[in-house]
């Protein structure tokens, strides 16, 4: 039986592995063409930015590419290996398939474990470099954050957008502040600036990017909704500090666990929306870990109806249990309650788990 599991475990490895590196290009790419423009033509950033960017994406894919891929090569391999009937010959030996399917369990929680350290460890602290990357570029270039022809947002709560530029004077330059929308109110402007002429001058000493609004309109408004309206030649500068860590939004699944955990005990006062946020980040970590052991339950009696020349079919069919696992994660995002956003993370796994009784009890009396 040894030279069986190994047959199989050898299979499965190989065909994970394989199936990880395609989704791993994909899932790359996919970034890095939607953050290669703004780096390196609006930022003008240097080639080994873009470098130390991928590297920090790569773990990020694989949260997602690991459990997937694993999915693809279980239902292929055991697709062949039911269509080349091995599958009835292991039977007639006596091999029972709950036996047969050991070496995929063991795989399985293998890649968990491995899941488990990339989720809870790598993934966090490449975010987190991957958000301090940007931030350098900021410092490297401030005047970057005012490129002409770009909704800029890296500032908590406001939202600037300039015409164009002529060397260091801006022209056409717009503020929108809006509220965070936090307690389940919906985001909504508080004032608008706008200027036809703004002078640029970086204080590099101070780490600040002085505005001189020239030719200015101010709208802000009131909380009972009124509007109030200025005007002004020449406005005081208006200061963005980029070397201060205060303008940057609080993102949870750039935070390691036990940096969640304090900030939740160090704010009291947190929004209840934005606690279960925090909360459901460290148990979305788990519960995408044990994604490896769910799809094992159910790919080992799904891919014996495969065929060996249908593969598209079995492709087709881990793609679809793949989106549905997920989906169940992205609608723990919309829950307002720890209760319901837990029991959405861990649902997944748990119908996989019935799931895969209910098919292997089938399968056995084939």
């Amino acid at each position: 039986m040894r030279l069986a599991d190994r047959y199989i475990a050898k299979q499965v490895l190989v065909g994970t592995l394989y199936a990880i590196v395609v989704l791993s290009l994909v899932l790359v790419m996919g970034n890095l063409f939607k953050q290669v423009r703004p780096l390196l033509v609006e930022q003008h950033a240097p080639p080994g930015l873009v470098f130390r960017f991928i590297l920090n994406v790569v773990p990020f894919s694989l949260m997602f590419t690991i459990p997937w891929g694993f999915l693809s090569a279980v239902i292929l391999v055991f697709g062949r290996l039911s269509g080349e009937n091995e599958i009835t010959a292991f039977r007639v030996a006596g091999i029972s398939l709950v036996r047969l399917a050991l070496p995929v369990f063991v795989i399985a929680a293998l890649l968990s474990g491995l899941c488990a350290w990339v989720n809870v460890n790598v993934v966090p602290l490449a975010k987190a470099s991957l958000t301090e990357m940007l931030y350098e570029q900021v410092k490297r270039d401030p005047r970057s954050l005012l490129n002409p022809g770009l909704v800029q947002s890296r500032f908590e709560n406001q939202k600037v957008f300039v015409e164009k530029r002529v060397g260091d004077s801006l022209q056409g330059f717009h503020l929108y502040q809006v509220s965070n929308g936090d307690n389940g109110v919906a985001a909504r402007a508080e004032a608008y600036v706008h200027a036809g002429e703004v002078s640029l001058v970086v204080d590099e000493e101070k780490k600040q990017l002085r505005l001189k609004l020239i030719d200015a309109f101010i709208e802000a408004k009131g909380e009972d909704g009124t509007s109030e309206f200025a005007f002004a030649r020449e406005a005081e500068p208006w200061l963005f500090d980029f070397g201060s860590v205060q303008y940057r939004k609080v993102r949870s699944s750039a935070m390691t666990n036990p940096e969640i955990r304090r900030y939740i005990a160090e704010n009291p006062d947190l929004p209840e929306k934005k606690r279960v946020e925090l909360g459901a980040e460290i148990t979305k970590r788990y519960s995408l870990s044990l994604a490896c052991l769910s799809f094992a339950c159910v790919a080992v009696p799904l891919g014996m109806k495969a065929r060996r020349k249908d593969t598209s079919g079995g492709l087709v069919l881990s793609l679809g249990i793949g989106m549905l696992y997920y989906l169940f994660m992205l609608a723990a995002e919309g829950f307002e309650s720890d209760t319901a956003a837990t029991l959405a993370l861990w649902a997944p796994n748990v119908l996989c788990g019935l799931l895969g009784l209910h098919l292997f009890r089938r399968a056995r009396f084939r």
